[in-house]
């Protein structure tokens, strides 16, 4: 029996390792070290080193900083988006991050389903429809938006991480659908 060819991770040139800039070659191997392997979105991205660079610092700036949001949160943002982008790199890899960052192993897939129909907060629910608005329909965003999110708790600085969040990720999975970037194996069971 004939062995199959594993799908390329891009419809684009993926650089080696070793012909990548310095600086982005030491981010992924520390991200290697740290997880064990180097997620397909890096190597990707890493065929137009100034892209990979702005992407990355506002990335880390929206994901990983401190504030209303929880970091799962933040997750939550991106795999209901993005399964509503039809994009699965990014379903698979952030689900498999909001399921370590929740520490549950079903929430990924129920948000990427329906969030609506998931086991979260009347909050996150809100937090995510918010979102989806953003994503899909950002030119009917209205102040009645702005107070049902006061109302559900959130501040003016968490409405903006929303949105940011919801707003980059949407180009995110544009640019993964446009690639074909293929998400790694090893984010399949992470977090189960």
């Amino acid at each position: 029996m004939a062995q199959s060819v594993p799908a390329p991770i891009s419809r684009f040139p993926v650089p080696d390792l070793a012909d990548m800039p310095a600086d982005i070659r030491d981010r992924l191997i520390r991200v290697q070290e740290k997880s064990g392997f180097i997620p397909n979105v890096f190597l990707t991205l890493a065929y137009r080193p100034d892209e990979f660079r702005a992407f990355m610092a506002y990335h880390d700036a929206l994901m990983d900083k401190e504030g209303g949001l929880t970091k799962a949160e933040r997750e939550m943002i991106v795999v209901a988006t993005s399964s509503r982008n039809q994009c699965p790199y990014c379903v698979v890899a952030h689900g498999a991050i909001l399921r370590i960052r929740a520490k549950n192993p079903l929430i990924a897939d129920q948000v990427a389903i329906n969030y609506r129909k998931a086991d979260i907060t009347e909050r996150q629910r809100a937090m995510l429809d918010f979102a989806f608005k953003v994503a899909f329909e950002a030119h009917l965003v209205a102040e009645a938006d702005f107070a049902a999110l006061a109302e559900a708790g959130f501040s003016r600085d968490d409405v903006w991480d929303i949105a940011a969040i919801a707003a980059f990720f949407a180009l995110s999975n544009r640019m993964a659908n446009v690639t074909g970037m293929r998400p790694n194996d090893e984010f399949y069971t992470l977090g189960r």
